[in-house]
């Protein structure tokens, strides 16, 4: 049995992965920023619907991100219920068609990273050879829609899962904050619910965090061992408990490359409003804008393949060692018809 990886072998193998099957970055990187815009369309049509129905600036709803505007819009169509409902339903039915289609696209990029990583190589030993990392690169369009079409029932269970466990974690958290409000005519009292509601937003935003990781997971046991979303969840929950040191140290470190990459983008944000005020100069705040988002977005993306590679390899030695109870062993050997 081959030792098992190191967190510097295992970052460095994901990191190498990803660079050998860049392509994937770009897909994963189109399918995300698409479904942000299809979500901008519900959202802009609200907008135009409430600017309609009760005059109010349409420049002053669409200030902000996509949450803030939903949260201005919504708000503003409180007062008349058909058009909330209207509203409602018509972002509901383009966050589940756009999210599904980003399911889908997710068995592909899955499937091939995994085959990418079995066939690679020692390719985090040194030295590093070019030859070695294109070993490591199987990207093509036939084996990424092959993986396309065998994941996507899987991969739509998953992802339908993922988002009915983000609608009731939304719900308990928003149940949780209006209920606060009942206790406004009380200083003392409200105080300490406002405390305890910026405590529910960490808990909440750590909540979702391990929720995305944990779906991570399952998708990858799923492609990599071919079996169903029940026997994938098992396995997934045996892996991380069996590996919970290096899982979590993978984690943590991209968990703060993640921190690192967003403050820089926050700051980078802020410089090119700056510049805007600037005569003449601030002519080319746009193109300079939609640099940043490109760079922001495709490094976000190559940060998550690379973590993806890195849970791989850890995943293939855990395979492939006698830790794995035998009872799962069986489960993990009844291949889908």
């Amino acid at each position: 049995m081959t030792p098992v990886p190191g967190l510097k072998s295992a970052l460095k193998r994901g990191a190498l992965l990803a660079a050998a099957n860049w392509p994937l970055v770009l897909v994963q990187f189109i399918a995300e920023s698409s479904l942000k815009l299809l979500l901008a369309v519900p959202v802009v049509g609200g907008a135009f619907l409430v600017a309609l129905l009760i005059d109010t600036s349409l420049t002053d709803l669409l200030q902000g991100d996509v949450r803030e505007m939903v949260m201005s819009i919504v708000s503003a169509l409180m007062a008349s219920p058909a058009a909330l409902i209207a509203f409602v339903l018509a972002f509901l039915l383009v966050l589940v068609g756009g999210s599904v289609i980003t399911f889908i696209i997710k068995g592909g990029t899955v499937s091939v990273l995994a085959e990418a990583e079995r066939v690679a190589g020692p390719i985090e030993r040194p030295p590093l050879r070019f030859e070695s990392v294109r070993r490591a690169s199987v990207w093509g369009i036939d084996p990424f829609l092959d993986g396309c079409s065998r994941m996507w029932k899987r991969y739509i269970r998953i992802g339908i899962g993922l988002l009915l466990a983000y609608a009731v974690s939304a719900a308990l958290y928003l149940s949780f904050v209006l209920g606060g409000y009942a206790l406004a005519g009380n200083s003392g009292i409200l105080l300490g619910w406002t405390v305890a509601a910026a405590f529910a937003s960490s808990a909440l935003i750590v909540w979702i965090t391990l929720m995305n990781f944990f779906y991570l997971m399952v998708q990858m046991v799923v492609a990599v061992e071919d079996v169903s979303v029940r026997t994938g969840v098992r396995l997934a929950i045996a892996f991380v408990w069996g590996h919970l040191r290096e899982v979590a140290g993978v984690f943590g470190v991209v968990l703060v490359m993640v921190v690192i990459a967003t403050a820089a983008s926050i700051l980078a944000t802020a410089g090119l409003g700056l510049i805007a005020f600037v005569p003449l100069v601030g002519l080319a705040v746009l193109p300079l804008q939609l640099a940043a988002w490109l760079l922001r977005g495709i490094v976000f993306e190559y940060l998550a393949l690379a973590a993806l590679g890195a849970y791989l390899s850890h995943y293939r030695w855990y395979h492939q060692g006698a830790d794995i109870p035998a009872r799962l062993r069986e489960v993990a050997g009844q291949r889908l018809a």
